[in-house]
């Protein structure tokens, strides 16, 4: 499956905001987007107007980055958030992409960055109701459980991984057991639970063209 493996800072910087997608290291002052704060390239520093479709198109890469999604899984969410009976689509795509389990596992601070979650359930680290997942794309549900293997908490990597992430706040969609390394989902997230800003109705036009 084809994936980006240029740097990741260089993604915060063309979207001119943190995207958090390097963990710890966007907490420091080592994060490249505190020392050069414009785009990549050449011509980042020279002012350039979006139009209508740039506007759009920058608020999908933002969205895509964030989630760590590629392209044609981006579309098939938008498409089931659009297909759902209730709510307005734009929230609806932002609720899929929250309950994705990588985004929960980050969430729940078992890992410094989702990009850490996502390889982290494909090394079949985590159970999702007592048995083993390793599909980071499994859409959670109300009342699911994730929790930390009992033998991945051997790990040194893991064992560092919590100690980071120790002081995070936990989204109250979220409930999590720190003693037992588990969490669960006690309701949907809101729009007010997603912590970037994105203007998702910008999405939703994108793809009503």
């Amino acid at each position: 499956m084809a994936r980006y493996r240029g740097p990741s800072c260089r993604r915060c910087r063309r979207e001119g905001q943190k995207l958090f997608l390097k963990g710890e290291r966007c907490y420091t002052e080592k994060c490249p987007l505190i020392k050069r704060a414009y785009a990549p390239g050449q011509h980042g520093q020279g002012r350039r107007k979006l139009s209508e479709y740039g506007m759009q198109l920058r608020e999908k890469q933002k969205a895509k980055r964030y989630y760590g999604i590629l392209e044609s899984q981006f579309a098939k969410y938008f498409e089931m958030a659009n297909k759902k009976k209730t709510g307005i689509t734009g929230e609806n795509l932002l609720q899929i992409l929250e309950t994705r389990l990588d985004n929960v596992v980050y969430r729940l601070g078992f890992a410094t960055s989702r990009a850490e979650a996502r390889q982290m359930v494909l090394h079949r680290h985590f159970t999702l109701n007592g048995k083993v997942a390793n599909i980071p794309s499994i859409i959670v549900k109300v009342g699911d459980t994730i929790a930390l293997r009992e033998k991945s908490l051997a790990s040194e990597r893991v064992k560092r991984v919590l100690e980071i992430t120790e002081s995070r706040a936990i989204p109250t969609w979220l409930d999590t057991d720190k003693n037992a390394h588990s969490g669960s989902v006690v309701r949907l997230p809101e729009r007010t639970d997603v912590d970037i800003d994105i203007k998702e109705h910008l999405i939703v036009e994108l793809y009503s063209k």
